[in-house]
């Protein structure tokens, strides 16, 4: 981990992330990566060509050891041909570790910016990710996809290696014997062309391997965020027999990469083996015709033995750039996913107002407006508008989620006059929040989770716990703020994930908050709290929440009641009841599903 950090620290300042050029297919991406670390490949290459030629050195000075030592029966050059073969075989060592500790730098260079690219453009893409990326894709990226592609580059040293040391030993064999030389210079050719149908196959296979994959990775995802859920329907059987079922195909389309996979590997190891053999009978005819010496017959051995590695690792690069077209296809469709437009402006001063014309809903500044829909989807829709949440999904994930049509471009929402798409984004984000239901709780502290991105305070995280009436949520806890909560709030239940959620975005203390649903999973009187001091703690600032409790809408200053997706009626919750018979049904739905819902919460002991 040490190492990790400090070549983050190296790099966090020289960095740069790949531009379009780069990402307009795998390979380029490939070559972007070779490029950024182009002293030390080169490098890589160079040592690379120095161990493979090291090889080579090693048969022709033994052979000067035969022709010149033991068979002109001179002790002087035996000693001294035998002392360099010595230092050749020490220089061969120093030489080979350098090239691997150079091959492993640039095969864990390649895998941080990789990983650095995808966290920058993830990070970018923001809450848009979700609708057009399954989680399970982002994880086998950022995993498997990122290693497989940092292993090919691993290809730079060994393969420039192997290729001067084909071309100094054709050289070395044609001195001796054309025939030889012929024979090498033909048959290393013939052994690529007989492993590639392999790669082609590897290719294939592995993508559609790869898209299994991810999605078997979603699924996991899923099934771990609601284990809970399933646990109460009874459930989890079903889905744990349905995922082995699937994991057991999985397994298969695995060994359909495999095997072309192993034959690679086996030929890598095979066919160089019979080529010696082939190489050597050919000389020794040859010396038994006295056309090379007893010398000769040792080097061409020597020569043709040490091509068993560069030819091995061609063959083997040539399979690791298979797979690595294949992953860098679906790294390089992560980053040319096209990103929501970022502002350059300041946001205006004040809490408002804010007004999407697309839905007519205008929200006054300092007040706590409640929107109310009998399709919650359309409320949520305006939120996220509001708040430049899906600036970026497309008009047609839209219809697939039941929103309205009307307003889709979000650069027409405005604050204060000023369109939301032209603030800067990170003022935006720091002075405007959306408090998703579903927002993630990521793993940490107790503390880490409703700081979140902020400097924790414990004074302020207990206030904020008290307005999410979440100070027994923390109590509970082993270690109270200290004590660690699981990745996605795993081990906490819907009701208490939902106030950590409340007391993150209440610390965060912006000047304008939208909140979906902020009370949907806790009973009556925890949510009458909620809002009381949530009303309370945001006097002067301006809070919108989605949703149909009666509870809130009471206490709500403003209720806007949307019907398509547009504004149907404005008013106070009081006001609505008597003059619109429409919310009166709603609101009357509402607390029909509301009292099912304590009851059985009653029923349960919580």
């Amino acid at each position: 981990m040490a190492g990790v950090r400090e070549w983050l620290d190296r790099t966090s300042e020289t960095w740069t992330p790949p531009g379009p050029s780069e990402v307009g297919g795998s390979f380029r991406f490939l070559f972007w990566l070779v490029r950024e670390q182009g002293r030390r490949v080169v490098l890589g290459g160079v040592l690379g060509t120095c161990s493979m030629l090291g090889l080579v050195v090693g048969p022709w000075v033994l052979a000067r050891v035969v022709d010149e030592g033991l068979v002109a029966g001179d002790t002087g050059a035996l000693v001294g041909w035998t002392l360099v073969l010595l230092v050749v075989g020490v220089l061969n060592a120093v030489v080979g570790i350098g090239r691997h500790r150079t091959m492993t730098k640039i095969r864990m260079d390649a895998s941080f910016r990789a990983i650095r690219a995808t966290v920058w453009q993830t990070s970018r893409l923001g809450a848009s990710l979700a609708r057009r990326v399954d989680a399970g894709e982002v994880v086998t990226v950022g995993i498997a996809d990122v290693q497989t592609v940092a292993q090919a580059l691993t290809v730079t040293g060994p393969g420039i290696g192997a290729v001067v040391a084909y071309a100094v030993v054709a050289v070395a064999l044609f001195a001796m014997s054309p025939v030889l030389a012929a024979v090498v210079l033909a048959g290393v050719p013939l052994l690529a062309v007989a492993v590639g149908p392999f790669l082609h196959r590897i290719e294939r296979t592995s993508g559609d391997y790869r898209a299994h994959q991810a999605g078997l990775t979603t699924r996991l995802v899923d099934v771990l965020a609601g284990l809970r859920v399933l646990n109460g329907l009874g459930g989890k059987a079903f889905v744990a027999e349905r995922y082995g079922r699937q994991s057991r195909d999985l397994v298969e389309r695995g060994y359909r990469v495999a095997g072309p996979a192993s034959w690679v590997g086996a030929l890598a190891g095979g066919l160089p083996a019979l080529f010696v053999a082939a190489v050597v009978w050919l000389s020794a005819r040859l010396a038994a015709a006295g056309e090379i010496s007893i010398g000769d017959v040792v080097g061409v051995y020597g020569y043709v033995a040490a091509l068993i590695i560069p030819v091995s690792s061609l063959i083997e690069g040539g399979g690791d750039l298979a797979r690595a077209r294949v992953a860098g296809g679906r790294i390089v469709g992560l980053l040319n996913l096209p990103v929501p437009k970022e502002g350059a402006g300041g946001a205006p001063a004040g809490c408002g107002p804010l007004a999407d014309p697309g839905s007519g809903v205008i929200v006054r500044p300092g007040v706590f407006t409640a929107l109310v829909a009998a399709r919650p989807g359309e409320a949520v829709a305006v939120i996220e508008r509001l708040g430049r949440v899906d600036e970026a999904a497309a008009p047609s994930d839209r219809l697939r989620e039941g929103r309205p049509g009307r307003g889709d471009a979000a650069g027409s929402v405005t604050w204060a006059g000023v369109p939301v798409g032209e603030v800067a984004r990170e003022e935006l984000r720091s002075r405007l929040l959306v408090a998703d239901n579903d927002a993630e709780v990521f793993a940490g502290t107790g503390r880490d989770v409703v700081a979140g991105r902020l400097e924790a305070d414990d004074g302020r995280i207990r206030a904020a716990l008290r307005v999410a009436v979440a100070e027994d949520v923390v109590e509970a806890l082993p270690r109270g703020l200290d004590a660690t909560v699981a990745a996605g709030g795993s081990d906490l239940s819907g009701g208490q994930r939902q106030r950590l959620r409340l007391a993150r975005a209440v610390y965060a203390g912006p000047d304008v908050l939208l909140a979906v649903d902020p009370t949907s999973a806790v009973d009556a009187t925890t949510e009458a709290a909620m809002i009381e001091r949530l009303r309370e703690v945001r006097r002067g600032l301006t809070t919108v929440v989605t949703t149909s409790s009666p509870l809130v809408l009471a206490r709500a200053d403003e209720v806007v009641v949307l019907e398509d997706g547009y504004v149907a009626a404005v008013g106070t919750h009081a006001a609505l009841l008597r003059g619109d018979p429409a919310y009166r049904a709603l609101v009357s739905r509402a607390q029909d599903t509301q009292e099912l819902r304590d009851a059985q919460d009653a029923g349960a002991g919580r």
